[in-house]
């Protein structure tokens, strides 16, 4: 079992950045493939990045992609996703989420990943 905890989250102007961190407790000798999700009420919980178990590769969402960065830092088992040139259509729940499958590939499903976060709010103001 693993445990997820996200922060960093918080209220920022529009063009402004923000660093989400996702510590991983637990069975943490394996290194998983990881991934950030967001969710705003009423909606489906939408995939923003993914990274495999080495960090070699990475996956972005189109809308996201040259603004935010998702790294890890295995020794530390964590996760970070950097978000820059933030704008109000990013304002939403963010949670990271980890695959217990061992495999070297990004998943970007949610249906895929075992283990979720609690969540961190993140809100872009105008």
């Amino acid at each position: 079992q693993v445990q997820l905890v996200e922060s960093g989250g918080g209220l920022v102007q529009a063009g402004g950045s923000l660093r989400l961190s996702c510590a991983a407790s637990g069975r943490t000798s394996i290194n998983y493939a990881m991934g950030w999700f967001r969710q705003v009420p009423g909606e489906e919980r939408d995939f923003v990045a993914a990274i495999s178990r080495s960090g070699s590769t990475t996956s972005y969402t189109d809308s996201v992609k040259g603004r935010f960065t998702i790294s890890r830092d295995n020794a530390k088992n964590t996760v970070y996703l950097q978000m820059n040139s933030l704008k109000p259509e990013d304002t939403a729940v963010y949670y990271c989420a980890a695959d217990r499958q061992l495999h070297l590939r990004v998943v970007v499903t949610a249906q895929e990943y075992d283990w979720w976060g609690q969540g961190t709010q993140v809100t872009v103001s105008s």
